[in-house]
C-alpha cells in the first residue's frame, strides 16, 4: 500500500483539502445530470454515490484524524447512508494508507524523544495496521512480541477545526436544528479528545481488562505504561484475525464467540456503567484458539444513572406497551421536547414506539438468534423508511439526550457484529451470573 510522507496539520491546509474534495463532488454532479439522459434514475444515482464516496474517502484518508474518524462512525450507519458510502467509509476502520517509515521515525522522536530502536530490541518501521487516529507497528523487547500504536501528527490539535468543517454536513444529514444542537457536537469532540490521550487509554485499558478478564472466551493484551506516552501505546502483540475476516462453519464456535462478545458488553453496561463505545471489527481479533480478543479502549463512554435508568426501562416490553409510562420516559430522554408542536409529538411518539418495539426484541427473550435475517431485514427497512421520510425532514431532528450518540452507536455496532458472527441461542442475561 502507498505510504504518506506528510499529513496536512494546519487549519488552512485541512480546509483546502476539503475544498478540493468539494470541487470533485461538483464535477460528479455534472456527470450525474448527464447520466440521467442516457441511464435510469437509479443507475445514475448509484454512479453518483460511488463517485462521491470514493472522492470523499480519498480526501479524508489523507487528512486522517477526526475527519476520518467521523467517516468511520458513519460507516456503521448502514440504514442511513447509501451502500457505496458504507463500503468506502468502512475502510477507515483498519485499512488506510500508513505513514512512511521516515515519518514514523520522525514522529516517534517527537513524541518519545528517542529513536524506536533505542527503546525496543526490534522495531518494524513499516506499519502493520493503519486506521483513523493512529497506526500499529510490530516490535520486540526482552523476548516479548509487542504492538506499538503511534498517533498521527497533528490529530489532537485539529479536532475542533475538523469538526467545524464536518458540522454542516452532519446537520444536513441528520436534520439537526435548534440553538442547543451544539451539545451533540461537543459530545463527539470531547470523546475524540479523549481518544487522542493515550495515557488515558492505557489507564482505561488496564481498568477494563482487570474488571472483565473473568468473562469466558475473552482475552486482552497486557499494556506497558513505561513504554507508552501521551501519543504512543505499547501492548502485547496478539495473534489472530480481524473479526471482519473471520469465518467459521462451526455453529458452536460462532455461538461461543457471540456469547463472549454479548457478555462483555452487557457486563460493562450494567455492572460498570461504562462501555467500550467503538464496536467495529477492527477492534476485535479471533485467536487461533477461537477466543475473542479486544485490542482498543480509546473510546469509552460513561453511562450516567439518569440516562441508564430510563433508557433500559424502555427496553422492557411491558413499558413500551404502556402509553403513559412510555411518553414519560421519552420526555426524560429528551426524545420528546416541551417545545414540540402537536404534530411533532404525535409523529415522534409513534416513530420511537415503532423503532423501540423492534430494536429491543433481543431483551424481551431469554435467548436470541442474531443470525435471523428477518429481524435484521426489518431493522434495515425501518432505518430506510425514516431516512426517506419527507415528513421527518420537515421536523426538528435535534432530539434525544447527548448520551444517545455513543450508546446507540454501541448497540448498532454490537448488533452488527453479532449478526456477522451468525451467533445463535445467545443468553441475553448471562452477564448477571458473571
Amino acid at each position: 500500500m502507498k505510504t504518506i510522507d506528510s499529513i496536512p496539520t494546519s487549519k488552512i491546509q485541512r480546509a483546502s483539502k476539503l475544498v478540493t474534495t468539494g470541487a470533485k463532488i461538483g464535477v460528479n454532479y455534472l456527470k450525474y445530470y448527464g447520466d440521467k439522459i442516457t441511464k435510469t434514475e437509479d443507475e445514475a444515482k448509484a454512479r453518483l454515490n460511488e463517485n462521491n464516496a470514493e472522492d470523499i474517502y480519498d480526501g479524508l484518508k489523507t487528512l486522517k484524524g477526526s475527519a476520518l474518524k467521523v467517516a468511520q462512525m458513519l460507516s456503521m450507519e448502514k440504514s442511513i447512508l447509501p451502500q457505496a458510502y458504507v463500503e468506502k467509509f468502512s475502510l477507515s476502520q483498519f485499512s488506510v494508507p500508513p505513514l512512511s517509515p521516515a515519518l514514523v521515525t520522525k514522529t516517534f522522536k517527537k513524541y518519545f524523544g528517542k529513536d524506536p530502536n533505542e527503546i525496543y530490541d526490534k522495531f518494524n518501521t513499516v506499519s502493520i495496521n493503519a486506521a483513523s487516529i493512529g497506526q500499529v507497528h510490530k516490535a520486540e523487547k526482552d523476548g516479548k512480541e509487542l504492538a506499538v500504536k503511534i498517533q498521527y501528527p497533528g490529530v489532537a490539535q485539529s479536532i475542533a477545526s475538523d469538526l467545524a468543517l464536518v458540522k454542516p454536513i452532519a446537520i444536513k444529514m441528520f436534520n439537526i436544528r435548534g440553538k442547543d444542537s451544539d451539545k451533540y457536537f461537543k459530545e463527539v469532540e470531547n470523546k475524540l479528545v479523549e481518544e487522542t490521550n493515550y495515557i488515558l487509554e492505557v489507564e482505561q485499558s488496564q481498568a477494563i481488562v482487570a474488571a472483565c478478564k473473568h468473562i469466558p472466551n475473552l482475552n486482552f493484551p497486557n499494556y506497558y505504561p513505561e513504554l507508552s506516552s501521551d501519543r504512543i501505546i505499547t501492548m502485547d502483540w496478539m495473534h489472530g484475525v480481524h473479526l471482519s475476516e473471520f469465518y467459521t462453519d462451526n455453529q458452536e464456535v460462532a455461538n461461543r464467540l457471540g456469547q463472549a462478545l454479548w457478555d462483555f458488553y452487557m457486563f460493562q453496561i450494567h455492572k460498570l456503567k461504562k462501555v467500550h463505545a467503538d464496536p467495529h471489527p477492527g477492534n476485535f481479533l479471533i485467536s487461533p484458539e477461537n477466543e475473542l480478543i479486544v485490542i482498543d479502549f480509546g473510546c469509552m463512554k460513561t453511562i450516567p444513572e439518569d440516562f441508564y435508568v430510563p433508557y433500559f426501562e424502555l427496553a422492557q416490553k411491558e413499558n413500551i406497551s404502556n402509553p403513559t409510562f412510555f411518553e414519560e420516559k421519552l420526555f426524560q430522554l429528551e426524545i420528546l421536547r416541551e417545545d414540540d408542536s402537536k404534530e411533532e409529538l404525535v409523529f415522534f411518539r409513534a416513530m420511537f414506539h415503532e423503532m423501540l418495539s423492534l430494536f429491543t426484541q433481543p431483551f424481551h427473550q431469554e435467548t436470541f438468534d442474531f443470525s435471523d435475517e428477518v429481524f435484521f431485514g426489518k431493522l434495515s427497512d425501518l432505518g430506510a423508511k425514516y431516512a426517506k421520510s419527507t415528513e421527518l425532514k420537515d421536523m426538528n431532528g435535534n432530539r434525544g439526550s447527548k448520551h444517545f450518540i455513543y450508546i446507540n452507536r454501541t448497540f448498532f455496532g454490537l448488533y452488527n457484529l453479532m449478526h456477522d458472527l451468525k451467533a445463535k441461542d445467545i443468553k441475553i442475561n448471562n452477564f448477571k451470573s458473571l
